[in-house]
């Protein structure tokens, strides 16, 4: 299902596409030559110092099921009554610390978010559909995962093959059919100064 942004002046058809459904067709699956894609897109985000602070851990439902299990497990469960049937979980995480002076990197999280963005771009390029999420218990992640306390858990994401809104139950189907939304520029854009409209 496409539901193309509305925008006040056309925007590249990749970022008119990208959004946030939750209908994944789990009769088909994300190949290893996917995933790399989705990954190498994620790789040649910007970054502060070109420092790459970002590290993802993937579950593939398929190739390894009870990995992806066990990662499904740590959701809370309106997610998972959409989640099961997405092809991938992608975790997010952050180095705080620069891996060239060891001085804190206070802009890890925005770069980790730039990483995620590329992802999820390239997952409308190949005809996949993606799911960024935080409704999820972090600590349980990172026991699942085995990701050191230094890093910081920034998010999951779930990416598969679209499906129609029918596979989805109730509300979330009527949420899938719904027209998408934004704030208005003049609410989030200023010229020059806080305020000032553009």
């Amino acid at each position: 299902m496409k539901k193309p942004a509305v925008t006040e002046v056309p925007i590249h058809p990749l970022i008119a596409e990208r959004w946030s459904g939750r209908a994944f067709d789990e009769t088909k699956t994300v190949t290893r030559e996917q995933v790399i894609s989705l990954l190498e897109a994620a790789r040649w985000a910007p970054s502060c110092y070109g420092d790459q602070p970002w590290r993802f851990v993937v579950w593939h439902r398929t190739q390894d099921p009870q990995g992806w299990e066990k990662a499904f497990a740590t959701l809370w469960p309106f997610n998972q009554a959409w989640v099961k049937r997405a092809s991938l979980l992608v975790l997010v995480c952050a180095d705080p610390i620069f891996s060239y002076n060891g001085e804190p990197n206070a802009w890890a999280e925005y770069d980790c978010g730039a990483a995620a963005e590329n992802l999820c771009l390239q997952a409308v390029a190949l005809g996949l559909m993606s799911h960024p999420m935080a409704g999820f218990d972090p600590e349980a992640l990172r026991a699942v995962a085995g990701v050191p306390e230094r890093y910081k858990i920034v998010s999951l994401i779930a990416v598969g093959h679209p499906a129609e809104p029918d596979v989805l139950d109730g509300e979330l189907a009527e949420k899938e059919r719904a027209p998408r939304e934004r704030r208005p520029l003049a609410e989030l854009c200023f010229a020059g100064k806080w305020g000032k409209s553009l």
